[in-house]
């Protein structure tokens, strides 16, 4: 009498796993990927900053920092509080205070759109020519 084993039950079960996984995780990509911040445009005195971020994602402010790519700390920054946060993308300036940037300057710029702790949820860092 011979003995037939089931091995095809293990590979179902692992089958119907992973797709289970694959849709929970392909799902919830969007929600991450919904907090994003662009530095538009770059001039002496102001950023351009182009955002979108949810609701529910504790953002209360935009903070930027700009200067030399080589220093070792920032020459200007600036900050705008508060930010709309509905889901929708949203166009702001922030006015940078600090030593003023010449137009031709290289320029080594960090955006962050950060939560009440100053916590990054989001950012960017674009190295650029001032227009």
């Amino acid at each position: 009498m011979a003995t037939f084993r089931n091995y095809r039950r293990p590979a179902f079960l692992v089958t119907a796993l992973g797709a289970i996984g694959l849709a929970a995780v392909s799902t919830a990509a969007p929600a991450f990927a919904a907090n994003t911040i662009d530095v538009n445009r770059i001039g002496p005195e102001n950023l351009e900053i182009v955002y979108n971020c949810e609701a529910g994602a504790g953002v209360v402010g935009i903070k930027a920092l700009v200067g030399d790519p080589q220093a070792d700390a920032p020459s200007a920054q600036g900050a705008q509080n508060p930010v709309t946060c509905d889901g929708n993308q949203q166009t702001t300036v922030v006015m940078l205070t600090g030593t003023p940037l010449s137009r031709g300057q290289e320029v080594l710029v960090n955006a962050a759109l950060v939560d009440a702790t100053d916590t990054v949820v989001a950012g960017q860092k674009k190295k650029a020519t001032l227009g």
